[in-house]
């Protein structure tokens, strides 16, 4: 299976930075691992989109689309649960 190429939105980059450290390296090593496998275990599609997907990062959610085609991943959103879907 090829890799994906990961692609991160400034959005996400700006809310990356803003997370505590240790929380940066748990979400920042979750978003490399989609590269190998864009839809682990635990991924679900999110409703009301044809496309973005989202994964736990224990209080934090990623959210992403996938490229299927050009074999690429672009990460939308980074938060904590509680406003990560408004």
């Amino acid at each position: 299976m090829a890799s994906y190429e990961i692609e991160i939105s400034r959005t996400a980059e700006t809310q990356l930075r803003k997370l505590p450290e240790e929380d940066q390296r748990r979400v920042a090593r979750a978003v490399l691992a989609l590269a190998k496998e864009p839809h682990p275990r635990g991924s679900r599609k999110l409703s009301g989109y044809d496309d973005v997907y989202r994964i736990r990062v224990g209080r934090y959610r990623v959210l992403y689309s996938v490229f299927e085609r050009r074999l690429v991943i672009i990460i939308l959103k980074i938060g904590h649960r509680k406003g990560i879907y408004r």
